[in-house]
């Protein structure tokens, strides 16, 4: 990979896709995906390991991954895990598509689920 930051939406999905590619072909553990907003506080970031995507949301997130579901079928919640000692919910969704759809899917978390702007920005921070 030769780039690993992106602001708008077609450059980020190919980076996503680049990424995911280059992930697979290393067989490294895990490919984590941050993203930032400014004058945020948290900022959130995606994970992708072996078909899984991995992230955390609150509860008025979590709402919007099932609602993003709908649009991807053949993705599903693998597991959800609520720790006692964290606010919000860890979910891991089985995600076995090609990177372009893997991608798009990516770019939709930080977007809808996470409520984006249309040029946030997002970077690669693992491989």
């Amino acid at each position: 990979m030769t780039r690993f930051d992106a602001a708008t939406e077609e450059t980020r999905r190919g980076l996503f896709a680049d990424a995911i590619r280059a992930h697979e072909e290393r067989r490294s553990p895990f490919l984590t995906i941050e993203a930032a907003v400014p004058n945020e506080d948290q900022q959130p970031w995606v994970q992708f390991a072996d078909g899984l995507v991995n992230l955390d949301c609150t509860d008025a997130e979590l709402g919007r991954v099932k609602t993003l579901l709908d649009d991807y079928p053949e993705f599903r919640i693998d597991d959800l895990e609520r720790p006692e000692d964290a606010e919000g919910t860890n979910v891991r969704i089985a995600a076995r598509a090609d990177p372009e759809r893997v991608a798009g899917f990516l770019d939709r978390i930080f977007a809808e689920v996470y409520e984006h702007p249309a040029d946030y920005r997002a970077w690669v921070a693992a491989v």
